[in-house]
């Protein structure tokens, strides 16, 4: 009817179950990180519990109530932890959060090579380091090159990836465990000797729920474990899209939580029950139990080789998601100022060439360790490590940031609010940074599950990776130039009207 007032379009919100799902995704990228928790064999649950309770509920409540803070602003921890502690902060962060996930690359590709190797039935390979090597390098080359094309393109072959390579080998892995089960097979566990997983009671060896604790190496793998469970923040920015935050994101965190904790739980107990305990290898535990079920249950292993091909590209494609995520998050600082204009280009499709380059190369000497480590599986966790130490920086200020903002911004709107005051933000934020900075300890110890070799080396390689490249943001912000600010025209081509990279800042 001409001039009667149409009624406004109802609001859509976004479900509770949708937002856990989604942030469970974000946290379980692939199938990487199962070996080691199977490691542990028992003791898993200690340690994903662990990790779920102290780390991924905490940081995921503390990033809803930042992300509600914050939601008009683009850039997720950059404009969290600038509110609170200034621009400078907030770019050290960020690089940081970039940095990370380049010390991050080197450990998927390597599972990708893996995938590659038992996909073409040459499994000896997997455990060739200069095969590992040069495959981590040409790899990510190729995936840069594909970023290259579009970040569109690029979102299309990684929900493909995440699917095919992720989740259909995950239900696989689990299926065929209980298969190994149901029909009488030696469960790994139980046959297991190693001081640090087994207990001897009544003359008999039976395995332990609780680390053994001679020292502060049996707890090593603790900070590579919480690793995986990473990323639950990166979804904290949409929790102003439920109908009842306040009600609806500790629900979705919940789920997450619960999701991430079936999966990994689930995972990483196929691996340990199929794969004795002296085999279980950081880089190839989930293609050897696939191995081993395959032809202990139907005699032959030619559905490996299909699983393989999968999962590696689900690896890489986790990869190629990353390399185009933190970095688009750098980008935005640079047209902040932050970083010199050679950074600040974009090709005709709006992707950042430049900071990829760069990315890449450094990718490459990050992935020579395994050219000069003949053990892979150490080789594997060092760089763990590396990128360990880094993130767990990330967090630290990030949980101290929320705390800061109670008391320095109480007037900024909060659709979300951690219940209980501000008792409740040093409560939750408080746990948050203890397990952190606990776990920040630990990855600077090797672990007593692998060979190492020289502790002294170890050691001063993760300590001097994690000093050098949080001192670079530090370095390129005492010689930022006000002719780095781009003008506005710039800006706009280069990032467009939908720049938002809040969700750009994890990766697990």
């Amino acid at each position: 009817m001409t001039g009667a007032h149409r009624a406004p379009a109802p609001t859509k919100y976004l479900a509770v179950s949708a937002l856990g799902f989604t942030t469970a995704a974000s946290i379980v990228t692939s199938l990487r990180g199962l070996p080691m928790m199977a490691k542990e064999e028992m003791t898993m649950f200690f340690y994903i519990g662990f990790s779920t309770v102290l780390f991924l509920i905490p940081a995921g409540l503390v990033a809803a109530e930042l992300g509600s803070m914050f939601a008009d602003k683009a850039g997720g921890l950059y404009a969290w932890i600038s509110g609170a502690f200034g621009k400078r902060t907030g770019f050290a962060i960020i690089f940081l959060s970039w940095i990370q996930v380049i010390v991050f690359y080197p450990t998927g590709m390597s599972f990708a090579a893996a995938g590659v190797a038992f996909a073409i039935d040459r499994p000896e390979l997997a455990q060739n380091h200069i095969y590992v090597g040069i495959f981590a390098i040409v790899a990510f080359w190729v995936c840069t090159a594909v970023a290259f094309v579009s970040n569109q393109f690029a979102l299309k072959v990684t929900r493909a990836g995440f699917l095919a390579g992720t989740a259909l080998p995950g239900l696989v892995l689990v299926g065929i465990f209980l298969w190994w089960i149901a029909t009488g097979h030696s469960i790994g566990w139980e046959h297991t000797t190693d001081q640090a997983v087994t207990v001897a009671e009544n003359g008999h060896d039976s395995p332990r729920f609780f680390p053994y604790l001679a020292g502060l190496s049996g707890l090593a793998f603790l900070a590579g474990i919480l690793l995986n469970f990473a990323g639950v923040e990166s979804q904290g920015v949409h929790s102003t899209e439920l109908k009842n935050p306040a009600r609806g994101y500790p629900a979705a965190i919940m789920i997450a939580a619960a999701t991430a904790f079936g999966i990994f739980t689930l995972g990483a107990l196929a691996v340990a029950g199929i794969v004795p305990y002296d085999k279980i290898d950081l880089n190839t535990g989930v293609f050897d139990a696939f191995t081993l079920g395959f032809t202990e249950l139907i005699h032959t292993a030619w559905p490996v080789r299909i699983l393989a091909a999968l999962i590696a590209y689900g690896a890489l494609a986790g990869v190629l998601a990353w390399i185009m995520g933190p970095s688009r998050g750098v980008l935005a600082t640079a047209h902040d100022g932050m970083l010199p204009p050679v950074l600040q280009k974009v090709n005709n499709r709006g992707v950042q060439t430049n900071i990829l380059l760069i990315q890449a190369v450094i990718v490459t000497l990050l992935s020579s360790i395994y050219l000069f480590m003949d053990d892979v599986s150490s080789a594997f966790f060092l760089i763990s490590a590396m990128a360990v130490s880094l993130y767990l920086i990330i967090y630290m200020v990030m949980y101290a940031a929320a705390i800061r903002l109670r008391y320095t911004r109480p007037d900024l709107p909060r659709a979300f609010k951690i219940p209980g005051g501000t008792a409740g933000m040093w409560i939750f934020a408080g746990i948050g940074f203890a397990a952190v900075a606990f776990a920040f300890v630990l990855a600077f110890v090797p672990p007593s599950q692998l060979p190492i070799g020289n502790k002294a080396t170890y050691i001063g390689l993760v300590a001097g990776g994690a000093v050098v490249f949080s001192a670079i943001p530090l370095i390129i912000e005492r010689m930022k130039k006000p002719s780095w600010v781009p003008p506005d025209e710039v800006k706009a081509k280069a990032l467009g009207p939908s720049a938002d990279t809040s969700h750009l800042t994890t990766v697990s």
